[in-house]
């Protein structure tokens, strides 16, 4: 009696988690559609163009590794941007006795990793993640950062970055204290959720014929499966 009790809970906690990723998968179309509109397509292709501008016009480019990715190095390229923005607001020349004219005209990207950090129009800075699974690339995303003044907290002023991650809590738990740790755990959470992706993805194509149902939550974080038992 006992153990038929324990089976029928666990056939209730299959149901329900069945249940739930049906619940899921319906979002799931639903937000895709949403997606899909022309707007979100356009935000894409706009800061797509953007970047490649930015990256395109460089005039130097520095790859970081370990301590040389700090804060104080962020610190540097948020100076970086407002002076430029400020002075092309005011429309002011740049005094050639104060600052050498090759720090205003020099473009620097930043290569951290996977990342690419460049200085954009106004005070904006803008990362690219770059994404791969076994060697061979994946999507890119962008997000691009922005503060009033160099001594307001950044914010997240728009980006590419699958809708369903955690953007806005991250920005408010991260970014006004660490900005950096917000950029590269953003990084960490593309690159996992690409490597999960195309984990299912692939079991799919190797044992498709074996596999009877498959769930999955949008970030593939909650992966269910269940496997035909052809003894």
């Amino acid at each position: 009696m006992v153990e038929t009790n324990f089976m029928h809970e666990d056939d209730i906690h299959l149901d329900a988690t069945r249940a739930r990723f049906s619940s899921v998968l319906k979002r799931h179309g639903e937000l895709t559609e949403r997606l899909s509109r022309d707007s979100d397509k356009m935000i894409f292709e706009r800061l797509q163009r953007e970047f490649e501008a930015a990256l395109k016009s460089q005039t130097q480019e520095l790859r970081l590794d370990g301590e040389q990715w700090n804060d104080g190095l962020l610190a540097t390229i948020r100076e970086r941007v407002h002076i430029e923005a400020d002075r092309k607001a005011m429309q002011l020349p740049i005094d050639t006795n104060m600052m050498p004219i090759s720090v205003f005209h020099e473009k620097i990207t930043y290569r951290v990793g996977t990342k690419s950090i460049c200085c954009l129009e106004g005070p904006r800075i803008g990362i690219q993640y770059e994404t791969s699974f076994a060697g061979e690339p994946r999507e890119l995303y962008h997000c691009v950062l922005e503060s009033k003044s160099f001594l307001e907290k950044m914010t997240v002023l728009e980006h590419t970055i699958p809708f369903f991650f955690p953007i806005r809590e991250l920005e408010n738990e991260l970014l006004s204290s660490n900005a950096m740790k917000f950029i590269d755990h953003i990084g960490d959470l593309l690159q996992a959720y690409v490597d999960r992706r195309e984990q299912v993805h692939l079991v799919k194509d190797l044992y498709g014929n074996q596999i009877g149902e498959l769930y999955h939550s949008l970030p593939y974080h909650m992966i269910e499966f269940v496997v035909d038992d052809f003894n």
